[in-house]
């Protein structure tokens, strides 16, 4: 049975007074508990973010709620977490096939109806295209500036940031989800060098973290009998599901999905995890691929074989020679510095757009969108008209390629202003067609001086231009697809030196396409192993793996020479403070006590009064506050840490003030359930201001001890701050206390200690306890 206090209070305080050293002398402020974590929540207020606490606070509420719960509850919650990771990937892949289908139909009503006009006349041809265009961009725009603010961008760096560990507001409400949706159908329409792909890992997120908390309670769309997942640690293993289901349903990558949210954005990885996040993607795969062949069949409208992407090059180059390194290893190198180049071009114009450009309102924000809509579309419009037309190549009669192409349609040898009927355009080519499209025709094979140099160069230049000043508009965008774009245009233009001077028929440009791709994602995104897989599953050539492998080393290892990668450079721009996988090197030559030096400690007494309790919430921004009280020769013992969201809580209940400066009994403890303390999602939670306490009320008093964890983590005052950084990111902390040197040892625990046998007496049960799963003392009971 757990050990009860001196007040008849069964919450392990009376144990937690021997392991607890006495609180510090103000004068020595600085090695004792660095609890209130002035440092960290008080730069996260600045940028409305605030960490999440994935730590299990195990106060009396928790373990009256385990007691309570009956033996079939433990495999209810298991089957229910496997059953809402179905969900997940049923709800992701039907959010990507509704964007795709929006996406592909929209452009090809463009498509068609451009063409179709200049036949008559281009300039009524270019006003079409245009006002199209910008019809989707400014419902895209007023979409997010008027409606949900927090589905600007890609999202993969809020998320990056959630699960590790901070919660920016509004990342994972449902009209951050809606606006999502719509916003990414109209910015890719509308033609923006921006893509879909990122997105759709943030609308994974909001769908899982949405299943997770039942709904939305403020659009009346919530259930209760699935408000079981209620701790950010079980909201971080949904959500890491969501993000994996979100890149599975945007390139149909169900392995790369599982290695991108293992590589790339999750920070704690366990094998059960695995497991759920494996069959999410998998059954996003299921109905994506079901999409596909209802599709094939004419009913989707202009959905033909864009959209979810899939770039089958199997037909193209079978076998590579050592000769040919040499110039793969020239493209990871050029990938690397325009991926270097890029990041840092977006982080200055991010900088300036923030400081100067959005602080002057909504209207300045549509504006600026609207006016680089009509850039684009102006660019990609007129310099096909600039580029002279060349005439049709001889193809071979299986490839199945036709020249010229119908126009309006996806395909390669677009014809555009062209005079002849057997000439195309090769500008119009890529400008012409979605970007998975373009991208398909520049990783074709079979299709030898498609393209010129020069058109190739001039593509490069705008399009890359155009993808710099349109990140960080206030639209839905990702970088995958665009960073493809760039790269598998100078890869192409690499492959076609390789071709013209090693004079082998075996090469083929679009090899070089692809590996360029690979190379630009690698030198911005700096992933490796998931981008490499991620590569292989959407062109289904796995014979190009080693080639792939190349190219993404050489271009992270010259693009981290530089800056970080593209995601850690924004995270750190929207104030969202990032822990890296490893510590700092100096953090070697510090300890806990260096760290928390210049921190001064705010406490608070086992029995409090309200108005105390109120002046430290309204004078102090800190999160979390140790729990002090006066052992048996009056010397004031730590006994715990309480939550600033759990004081807000019980202020505004007023159920538990009394009039006595005593400690409560335990007659009064079950007025509150484990779930009351749970913060909604990506949600500011209460503030100290929206409660309001009369003077009778101020002057009571409140027992924290049933209400705070009496077993936070502990660590030395000599101990590593690498060894404190490694221990704070490995399992989750929000708060660490800091103490002298313990004087006593009252056990020591090894291996074999946590291997509990089953035996007659004693009912096996996890260790590993998350919001749901019994302790092991309550299976003794």
């Amino acid at each position: 049975m757990l050990a009860g206090g001196d007040d008849g209070v069964p919450d392990g305080i009376g144990m937690a007074r021997l392991a607890w050293t006495r609180l510090p002398t103000a004068d020595g402020a600085g090695a004792g508990p660095s609890t209130s974590a002035a440092a960290d929540d008080e730069l996260f207020s600045a940028a409305a973010v605030e960490s999440l606490d994935y730590e299990v606070i195990e106060n009396y509420a928790y373990r009256e709620e385990q007691a309570q719960r009956s033996k079939f509850w433990v495999p209810y919650y298991v089957m229910l977490k496997w059953l809402f990771s179905l969900l997940i990937g049923v709800g992701t892949g039907l959010a990507a096939i509704f964007i795709n289908l929006a996406v592909e139909n929209f452009s090809g009503w463009k498509y068609t109806a451009t063409f179709a006009i200049i036949k008559h006349s281009y300039f009524v041809g270019f006003v079409v295209y245009t006002v199209f265009n910008l019809a989707l961009v400014f419902s895209s725009v007023y979409i997010v500036t008027n409606f949900a603010p927090a589905a600007a961008g890609s999202g993969i760096p809020e998320i990056k940031g959630y699960l590790n560990g901070v919660d920016t507001h509004g990342i994972l409400l449902f009209r951050t989800l809606v606006g999502k949706i719509f916003g990414s159908i109209g910015s890719v329409g509308g033609g923006l060098a921006l893509g879909k792909e990122g997105p759709l890992v943030h609308t994974g997120a909001c769908i899982a973290s949405l299943l997770g908390q039942g709904g939305s309670a403020k659009y009346h769309l919530s259930s209760r009998w699935v408000r079981i997942f209620e701790s950010d640690r079980d909201r971080r293993d949904l959500v890491t599901c969501g993000c994996a289901a979100g890149v599975a349903a945007a390139f149909r990558a169900p392995v790369g999905g599982v290695l991108f949210a293992l590589e790339e954005v999750t920070s704690w990885w366990r094998s059960h995890l695995m497991w759920r996040v494996f069959f999410t993607s998998a059954v996003v795969a299921v109905v994506v691929r079901s999409a596909m062949n209802w599709c094939n069949s004419g009913k989707c409208g202009h959905f033909g074989a864009g959209g979810f992407i899939i770039w089958d090059i199997s037909g193209g180059q079978e076998d590579y020679s050592y000769q040919e390194l040499f110039p793969m290893a020239i493209i990871g190198v050029i990938g690397g510095l325009l991926g270097a180049l890029f990041n840092q071009l977006t982080l200055y114009i991010t900088k300036w757009r923030r400081t100067y450009l959005h602080k002057k309102g909504k209207r300045v924000q549509i504006f600026e969108a609207c006016l680089i809509s009509l850039v684009t579309s102006t660019i990609s419009f007129v310099l096909p008209l600039l580029r002279k037309c060349s005439p049709c190549p001889q193809l071979e009669t299986n490839s199945g390629i036709e020249c010229p192409h119908p126009p309006g349609t996806d395909g390669n040898f677009v014809n555009f202003y062209c005079s002849k009927d057997k000439e195309y355009n090769d500008l119009a080519t890529i400008f012409f067609n979605t970007q998975d499209d373009a991208i398909r025709n520049l990783f074709s094979a079979k299709t030898f001086h498609e393209y010129s140099a020069r058109s190739l160069i001039t593509f490069l230049v705008m399009f890359y231009s155009l993808a710099v000043v349109t990140f960080g508009t206030a639209v839905p965008a990702g970088q995958f697809v665009p960073g493809i774009m760039i790269g598998s245009t100078y890869g192409r233009l690499v492959g076609m030196f390789v071709v013209k001077f090693y004079k082998k028929l075996n090469i083929e440009e679009g090899t070089y396409a692809l590996l360029g791709a690979a190379s630009f994602l690698g030198g911005s995104m700096r992933m490796t192993v998931s981008l490499c897989v991620i590569m292989v599953e959407i062109t289904n050539n796995l014979k190009l793996l080693p080639l792939i492998m190349l190219v993404l080393l050489v271009s992270k290892a010259v693009g981290d020479f530089f800056n970080e990668g593209l995601y850690e450079e924004q995270a750190r721009l929207r104030g969202i403070p990032l822990l890296d996988s490893r510590p700092k090197q100096v953090m070697r030559n510090m300890n806990a006590k260096d760290a928390c030096r210049n921190q001064k400690v705010v406490s608070l007494s086992r029995v409090s009064r309200v108005v105390d309790i109120v002046s430290v919430l309204r004078t102090n921004k800190h999160n979390g506050f140790p729990v002090v009280d006066r052992g048996q020769n009056g010397e004031s013992l730590v006994i715990g840490l309480i939550l600033r969201s759990h004081l807000l809580v019980l202020l505004q209940a007023k159920i538990d003030f009394q009039n006595s400066p005593f400690p409560c009994g335990p007659g009064v403890l079950n007025r509150h359930n484990f779930s009351d303390f749970v913060k909604p999602a990506s949600s500011k939670g209460k503030s100290i201001d929206d409660i309001h306490l009369t003077e009778d009320e101020l002057g009571l008093y409140l027992d924290l001890a049933p209400f705070l964890n009496p077993s936070p983590y502990v660590v030395p005052e000599d101990m590593s701050l690498a060894k404190v950084y490694n221990l704070f990111r490995q399992l989750g902390l929000r708060h660490v206390f800091v103490v002298p040197r313990p004087s006593r040892v009252v056990g020591l625990i090894t291996r074999k200690d946590l291997l509990l046998e089953e035996d007659g007496n004693t009912a096996m049960a996890e260790l590993q306890s998350t919001s749901g799963l019994a302790e092991w003392q309550t299976a003794r009971r």
